[in-house]
């Protein structure tokens, strides 16, 4: 279906528009981003042949400049011209919220030191979306992309692990079981939501306890979007009680320290290494 609009140019504001774009299904996406596209003098895309497919359908004309994280830096004056000059520019990306991710927070910068309105027509985002179907804290802390080296990934995870809200981050779908060991070193307790070509035909929602996330036969395909729950795990207590010493002394010689070490663990929030390391130095002071 083509929308029509009659759209009156001389009431746009001049300025750089910042126009979300679907993440997936065409559909996705609001009138008002379409209207904006269709007023604009120039439109910003990453890739033109991704964004020529939603342009064509909507017979939206305007004209494409590339503008991706190669060249964003080299495109900057000739923007910042065009903007002063009261063209109207829109930035978009392959999909979603422009600059989340995505190249074009470089020129949201100059425009700011350049005093040029920057105006945002809000729309589709994985992020969001993620964290709208996951069950989990509405308080999320969102990463972006994990990076690419090991040392760096578990400086990242092990920075994340302190934060005790929902965590979402991007990830190639041929690095993630790459990563799975990683999250269970770093994560242990928590849940996991992977999101897979969110609102496209193959989309996919997989949730697991990370404990019991395993790795999969074949690389994860498409977009993927990963939220990690807040942590629940309760604290666990570092010392035991006298109630419990005595407890335990009472059985040293009854039960084997595997068996002392369930009972107490069972009804207390204690480490089993702690419990297993006292059963063991009460057995060799007998």
């Amino acid at each position: 279906m083509i929308v029509k609009f009659e759209s009156n140019s001389k009431d746009i504001k001049k300025g750089l528009y910042l126009v979300a774009t679907p993440i997936g299904n065409l559909k996705d996406i609001t009138l008002r981003a379409i209207e904006t596209l269709k007023i604009s003098d120039y439109i910003l895309c990453e890739d033109t042949r991704v964004s020529q497919k939603l342009l064509k359908q909507y017979e939206i004309k305007g004209k494409l400049i590339s503008n991706h994280k190669f060249n964003e830096k080299k495109n900057i004056s000739k923007i910042i011209m065009l903007l002063n000059n009261g063209s109207v520019i829109s930035l978009i990306s392959d999909a979603g919220t422009p600059s989340i991710s995505d190249p074009g927070a470089i020129l949201i910068k100059e425009c700011i030191k350049n005093n040029i309105q920057i105006i945002p027509v809000p729309g589709a985002s994985a992020v969001s979306t993620a964290i709208s179907i996951s069950g989990f804290s509405e308080k999320f802390f969102f990463n972006g992309f994990l990076p690419d080296k090991k040392n760096e990934i578990l400086n990242v995870l092990g920075d994340l692990k302190k934060i005790n809200s929902s965590i979402v981050f991007f990830i190639s779908p041929k690095k993630f079981n790459k990563i799975i060991p990683f999250l269970k070193e770093n994560f242990y307790g928590r849940k996991i939501l992977i999101c897979r070509e969110i609102s496209k035909f193959y989309e996919e929602f997989i949730r697991s306890e990370i404990s019991e996330l395993n790795l999969f036969e074949k690389d994860l395909r498409g977009e993927v979007t990963v939220v990690i729950s807040e942590n629940n795990v309760k604290k666990v207590s570092q010392e035991l009680s006298e109630s419990d010493k005595r407890i335990i002394k009472e059985m040293i010689n009854k039960f084997s320290i595997k068996k002392i070490t369930n009972l107490i663990n069972q009804n207390n929030k204690i480490s089993k290494k702690i419990i297993y390391d006292y059963c063991l130095k009460l057995k060799n002071e007998n």
